[in-house]
């Protein structure tokens, strides 16, 4: 069901930036260091927008990448912490 909500919405993005697309034909020129570009302006929104999900994205991985570590860290700990109740659970309670 989640993967028909996926394709349903990228589906509607794609007929969104289409439209966007042939409502705006002006060209629109990009001037950079080694030169200039000049595209269409749908496609210049477009590609800004698909570099900006891709910089977003590489900012969550390195997040991800740092939360799975701290998860990791907790989990060994927590596992050494029942090894040791256990082991104290099965010592015998001496008698004076």
């Amino acid at each position: 069901m989640l993967r028909l909500i996926k394709f349903i919405f990228l589906l509607a993005m794609a007929v969104l930036g289409a439209g966007f697309s042939s409502i705006n034909p002006e060209l629109a020129t990009i001037h950079y260091y080694f030169g200039d570009l000049t595209l269409p302006m749908g496609m210049l929104l477009l590609g800004m927008l698909g570099l900006g999900m891709l910089l977003g994205l590489l900012a969550n991985i390195f997040m991800l990448l740092k939360t799975k570590r701290e998860n990791a860290r907790l989990r060994r700990k927590a596992d050494l912490v029942n090894t040791e109740v256990n082991n104290l659970r099965t010592i015998p309670l001496k008698n004076r």
